[in-house]
C-alpha cells in the first residue's frame, strides 16, 4: 500500500510517500511560500533533489504540483495516481472528541473545526491541506492522525489545571499536550530495542527540538506530559519560554505597553533560548558562543538542560520508577553534549553513560553502560512513518 503523508501548516505542506510492505521512503518534499510566490522541493529516493518556482496561490495548487511531481515521467515514483491507497493528514489538535486516529469523513472535519480555538495557527491549515487533498483525489481515503491523541488518556490529576472547574466545564480548558506522534513511536521503538513489552514499560520520552516536550509512558499509555493546553507549557524551547509565572507576564505587559497578543507572541516568539541568549534559537550557535566565553548562552543552556532533568525527575516519581530514558527529535538525536548535560542529574536514579557511545551514535543506541541503573538511548523519532501505520490500519 503506498500512503501519501501530508502535514499542513499554514503557508507550508511537508509530504512523503510511504510504502507500507518495506516502509521506505518512495519521495519526500516540501511546498512553501504557499500564498505568497511558491516553490516545491522534491527527491525521489535515490535521486537528486529538485526545486521548483512556480505560483501556489492555495494550498490546493500545492497539492496539485505534488501529485504532478509524483507522477513525472523522468523522475516519478509513481506510474499514475491510482497508486496512491490513501492518505494520511497530521492534525494538531483533537481536543477531548479524538483519542485516536480516525477515517476523515464530514462529521470528522466538523469536529476539527469545533477544535480550531484550541490551535488557531494550526488546525486552520490543516484542515485546508485536507480539503485539498479531498478535491483533488475524492475517492482516496483519508485518515486524521492527531498530535494530541497519545495523551488523551492521561488521568484527570494529570490534566487538570486548577482553576475554576467551569472553565473546564464550558471551554474545556485543560492540558492535552503534543508531538504525541513522536512520543508513540519512540516509546513503541524502545521497547523493540531493548527487547521489552510495551505494555509493561515505563519509559520517558525527551522529544527536542526547537519545539521541545516530555512524556511519561507507562505499560504502553501516556499518563503525563510537559506541554498544556498549547506547545507554550513546559519546557524552555527554541523561542518559547516553558513554564513562567503568570504574574510575571502581567508585570511585564504593564512595563512593556503590550496586550495579551502581545504577551503571547513575545512567549511564543522571542523567548526561550533565543530570549534568554539573546543569540540564537539554534543550539549549534549557542555552543559556539559557549566556546567564546559568552556567559549569557551559558546560563541558557544550563537552564534548558535543568529544565529537562526536573521534568523527568518528576515523571520518573509518577510512575514510581523508570525502565528507559529515550533522547529524540534535532537536539535529542544530535547534541550529544546536551544528552550528557541532562544525563548528569540522574546519579540518583543509578544513570550512567558510555560518553564515548554518546559522542558518536547514529540515529540509534543505547548511550548508557551495561551496570546502568535505567537504561539511556537515542531514537531517531520517525512521525510520519507513524503516520503511515496509523493510516494503513484504518483502510485496510
Amino acid at each position: 500500500m503506498n500512503i501519501l503523508v501530508i502535514n499542513c501548516g499554514s503557508s507550508s505542506l511537508k509530504y512523503q510517500v510511504i510504502d507500507s510492505t518495506s516502509e521506505k521512503v518512495l519521495a519526500k518534499g516540501l511546498c512553501e511560500r504557499i500564498g505568497i510566490d511558491g516553490r516545491m522541493n522534491y527527491t525521489p529516493a535515490g535521486g537528486e533533489k529538485e526545486v521548483t518556482e512556480a505560483p501556489m496561490p492555495t494550498h490546493t495548487e500545492a497539492v496539485k504540483m505534488v501529485l504532478e511531481a509524483l507522477v513525472n515521467e523522468k523522475t516519478g515514483v509513481l506510474k499514475s495516481l491510482d497508486e496512491i491507497d490513501a492518505v494520511g493528514h497530521r492534525i494538531v489538535h483533537g481536543g477531548e472528541a479524538f483519542k485516536q486516529s480516525v477515517v476523515i469523513t464530514d462529521e470528522v472535519l466538523k469536529s476539527v473545526e469545533e477544535c480550531n480555538d484550541l490551535a488557531p495557527l494550526h488546525n486552520p491549515a490543516n484542515i485546508i491541506g485536507i480539503n485539498a487533498c479531498k478535491e483533488l483525489m475524492p475517492n482516496v481515503p483519508m485518515v486524521g492522525v492527531f498530535d494530541t491523541a497519545f495523551h488523551a488518556n492521561m488521568p484527570a490529576k494529570a490534566y487538570m489545571y486548577a482553576v475554576p472547574y467551569k472553565y473546564y466545564e464550558d471551554y474545556k480548558v485543560r492540558r492535552y499536550g503534543f508531538h504525541g506522534t513522536s512520543h508513540s513511536y519512540v516509546s513503541q521503538r524502545v521497547a523493540d530495542i531493548l527487547g521489552k513489552p510495551y505494555d509493561n514499560l515505563k519509559t520517558i520520552v525527551c522529544h527536542l527540538g526547537n519545539g521541545a516536550s516530555v512524556s511519561a509512558v507507562k505499560d504502553g499509555v501516556s499518563v503525563d506530559t510537559s506541554m498544556g493546553l498549547s506547545p507554550l507549557e513546559g519546557l524552555i524551547m527554541g523561542t518559547r519560554s516553558g513554564d513562567i509565572d503568570p504574574s510575571a507576564i502581567e508585570f511585564i505587559a504593564k512595563k512593556e505597553g503590550m496586550d495579551i497578543s502581545q504577551a503571547l507572541n513575545m512567549l511564543n516568539k522571542e523567548s526561550g533560548m533565543l530570549g534568554l541568549s539573546g543569540i540564537s534559537s539554534d543550539f549549534r550557535d549557542i555552543l559556539a558562543a559557549i566556546e567564546n566565553g559568552d556567559e549569557k548562552a551559558k546560563i541558557a543552556l544550563e537552564a534548558f538542560c535543568y529544565r529537562v532533568a526536573k521534568y523527568v525527575g518528576a515523571y520518573a516519581a509518577a510512575m514510581n520508577g523508570v525502565d528507559a530514558i529515550a533522547f529524540t527529535a534535532g537536539i535529542g538525536e544530535n547534541n550529544n553534549y546536551v544528552r550528557s548535560k541532562v544525563c548528569e542529574y540522574f546519579g540518583y536514579l543509578g544513570v550512567k553513560i558510555d560518553e564515548d557511545v554518546n559522542n558518536n551514535t547514529g540515529d540509534e543506541a543505547i548511550i548508557s553502560t551495561p551496570d546502568s541503573g535505567v537504561k539511556v538511548l537515542v531514537v531517531a523519532t520517525n512521525e510520519e512513518l507513524a503516520i503511515a501505520r496509523e493510516t494503513e490500519a484504518l483502510v485496510k
